[in-house]
Order: structure tokens, then sequence, then C-alpha cells
């Protein structure tokens, strides 16, 4: 025999399988279809995780890819009555998700498709396919499970926020007859200004001709005149008392800071016309920001903390003050202010926040870490770990999630072991198995 013929059949014979020979049906080197010749006794093999239709009776490398074989077992060939074994659907191996009704060719890969028999369905303890992994190619992948846990969830919500003036707080100093700004004690924004405090001085011919009727009435004792003419000044908010001024002198009307100049010394003003905007700065707003996902947490009255970068350590308490009806459809995101006291000046308007809002608890939940839980995009699953060796895919329904926990509604049961490593070996091993299309079915018959 020569060299190429011994070539052509050590390609022919690939390996002895637990329950037969896999014989190769072609020698073309994109297909790798085997073909298993078995009997009804099952025995030890190794295969491929990817490429599970290969199946060898020694340790080794897969023909097709290269990854290292895992070690598995058969079940003894469930018979029926005839002594065959029932056929569930047949799929294409490369396509395991695919499932047929009849043998025949992949319309995918054209490939033979391989039969799923109902022995080699694994059901675990709680009607759902189990997928077995070998332990030591378990412990290599540096696999880990965590216990599922009842617990309390706080609804916390961490946001960036930005001081602003109190709206309720600012007044405006105007003038109210026409006139000249003859005397001005405010000169900038920022300054200070004091509850009755003399900001301004007007000189109005109306004002002055007001206080000289006021004069003339309590010259000539007459209460008519009197109460008309005072009524007028003080529609002028001008002063009622002592002799006719030339300034009628105007006062603020609350504490705060300057935030708006509008006029300045020698100025015209008209009627009604303002002369600077004062702010009181001795409670702030924060608005933040928050996502869409944990609107429901913020509510008006709950508590909330904000920290500044200028000044560590130091931690602000204050409360919801409102939140607005309107979700920002560009951010997806709902805005809300918070009410902070700042009798010392230490928020100033402008200034960014690292704010936390305290949502409340929701009590005795199950949580488990957020890593656990595999999305598809059409569900939620997460892997439980039944016994050395042996998973299950559960679906679950998903409730919030704060940084590394998340609720889950149901699926789960408090003291289950759920894997948070290594999921994308078994997630792919199932989807072999076609462990998915099998969740929340019941026991086979």
């Amino acid at each position: 025999m020569n060299k190429k013929a011994l070539i052509v059949l050590s390609l022919v014979v690939v390996a002895g399988a637990g329950g037969g020979w896999w014989v190769a049906q072609s020698m073309t080197p994109h297909k790798h279809q085997l073909v298993k010749m078995t009997d009804e006794q099952g025995k030890v093999y190794y295969t491929c995780p990817m490429h599970p239709q290969v199946k060898q009776g020694e340790p080794g490398n897969c023909p097709i890819c290269g990854m290292k074989l895992v070690k598995r077992e058969d079940k003894p060939a469930d018979t029926t009555m005839s002594g065959e074994r029932k056929v569930l659907y047949w799929y294409d191996p490369m396509r395991p998700d695919q499932h047929f009704d009849a043998p025949g060719k992949s319309p995918f890969m054209d490939m033979d498709l391989v039969p799923k028999y109902a022995d080699e369905a694994g059901m675990g303890m709680s009607g759902g396919t189990v997928v077995e992994i070998d332990p030591r190619m378990a412990q290599n992948l540096g696999m880990r499970t965590a216990a599922v846990k009842t617990g309390t969830f706080w609804q916390r919500v961490d946001a960036v926020g930005s001081v602003a003036v109190d709206e309720n707080r600012i007044a405006v100093v105007e003038a109210r007859a026409a006139g000249w700004v003859e005397r001005l004690d405010v000169r900038a924004v920022g300054d200070a200004v004091r509850a009755g405090q003399v900001v301004a001085g007007i000189y109005s011919p109306e004002l002055l001709a007001a206080q000289e009727e006021l004069a003339l009435a309590r010259t000539l004792d007459d209460p008519t005149l009197i109460e008309a003419a005072q009524t007028r000044l003080k529609l002028l908010n001008a002063s009622t008392s002592g002799r006719p001024q030339r300034q009628t002198l105007i006062t603020a009307l609350q504490s705060g800071v300057v935030t708006e100049l509008m006029v300045r010394q020698g100025a015209q003003v008209t009627p009604g016309m303002p002369l600077m905007k004062l702010a009181d700065l001795t409670k702030v707003w924060i608005l933040v920001e928050v996502p869409e996902a944990q609107a429901s947490w913020v509510m008006a009255g709950k508590p909330a903390e904000a920290r500044l970068r200028s000044q560590p350590g130091q931690v602000f308490e204050g409360t919801v003050d409102y939140v607005y009806p309107l979700l920002d459809t560009q951010t997806r995101t709902l805005r809300a202010r918070l009410a902070f006291d700042n009798a010392d000046g230490a928020l100033k308007p402008g200034m960014y926040a690292e704010v936390t809002v305290f949502g409340g608890a929701q009590r005795e939940v199950t949580l488990v870490p957020s890593e656990a839980v595999i999305r598809t995009g059409t569900r939620n699953v997460v892997l439980v770990a039944e016994r050395e060796g042996r998973y299950r895919p559960v679906e679950v329904v998903l409730g919030p999630e704060r940084q590394d926990e998340i609720v889950v509604v149901d699926g789960l049961e408090p003291g289950q072991q759920v894997v948070t490593s290594g999921q994308f070996l078994i997630d792919s091993e199932a989807s072999l198995l076609g462990a998915y299309n099998r969740i929340g079915e019941g026991s086979a018959p």
C-alpha cells in the first residue's frame, strides 16, 4: 500500500465512539459530517463543544476546529417496543436552533441533518434541559457561582446636578412713576442687599407733586384730603411721612444678592420699569436629570444628599421639591429639582454637585448579581447550577437594577446557585442542545 492510500484510509476512520464508530461520508475538505454507527449501550466518549457530531473514544483535539475535546457520557438508549430509538427532530449541527421533521440535507450548509433522540435530551429536576460540563473544564475557565438571596433593595438614584437659584425667592425692585435716577447705592451684580436698605433715589415730578398735596392737606387739616394723598403715595411706593423731598428713596423688599442690574445713575425710568432683581440664596435648588428607568423612584418629599468637589467630606441634606411632569424625549430623562438650605452660602448657583436621591426600600425581594443574567433580546436567562457539572437555563422576570444587583420577580428561589462567570461556554452548549427552546416546557412523558 502506497503512502497516499495510507493517508486516505486514516481520514476515513476518524475515531471509535462510545456506542459505535463514526465514519466520514465525504472527503471534501469543507465537509466534516460524521455518521454515527451506534448500539444501545451508552458509553463514555469525548466530543467537541462547538461540533457535537464529533465523538471519539479517547481524549484529543477536534479534527474540525482543533478545540480540546470534552468528556461526556451517553445514557442508555430509551427504546420503544419495536427496539428503535425515538427521534424528536432533525437538525443542522451548524444551525442547531433550526429543527426539521424529516431527514435530508440542510438548506444552510448542504450537510446531512442529524437526528435528536428522546434519550439525548436530558431532563433536569424541574423539567428544563440540563447542560453537563466537565468540572475540570469549568475550573480551568474560572467559572464562578453565587447564591440567590433574599434581601432589601434600596431604590437609590445617583446623578450629577447643577445648583440654581430658588425662583420662589426672587424679587424685583421697580419704579412706580416716571423720573430720573439721581442716586444709586447698588452699582454691581452680585452685591449683597439687606431688607429695607435704600438702593436708589429717584427724582419724579409726579411723586413730588403727590407729597406736596399731602402737606397741603395736613395744613388744611382735612381728613378726606389727607387720606386720599396718603393712598396715592402708597400706590407710588413713596413715603407718606415727613416733608416733601426732591428725591424719592426706593428700598429693598427682601435680603439677597443682585442678580440683574437694569439702570445706572442718571438713567431715565418709566412707570413699572425694573431697576434690579434680588435673589435670596439662603435656600437653593439643585436640578437633576433622572434616567427613565428610575423615574418612578423619585417623588416629592423623598430625602436627598449632595456633595461638592470643592468641599470634600461635607454632605448637604435636602429633599425632592418637585418632579417635572414632562420627559425629555432626546435624553430620555426626567427632570427634578431638590431643595437645600444654604445659610452659609456654600452652595453657589452654577456649581455642579453629586446628588443621591433615596427612593425608599423594597424588602424581602430576591436578588442576584447583575452579571448572572444573560439578556438575549427576547428573554432574560439565568443558568442555575444544580450540582457539580450540571447547569440548567431558567427564564426569569427582572425587576429594578442598581449597581451590581438586580431584583428577580419570578423564576428563582432563594438558596439556588447561579453562574456569574463563564456563562459563554454553557450558553453555547445549551444552544447546541436546543435548551432555550425547551424552557418552560413540562417533563417528557
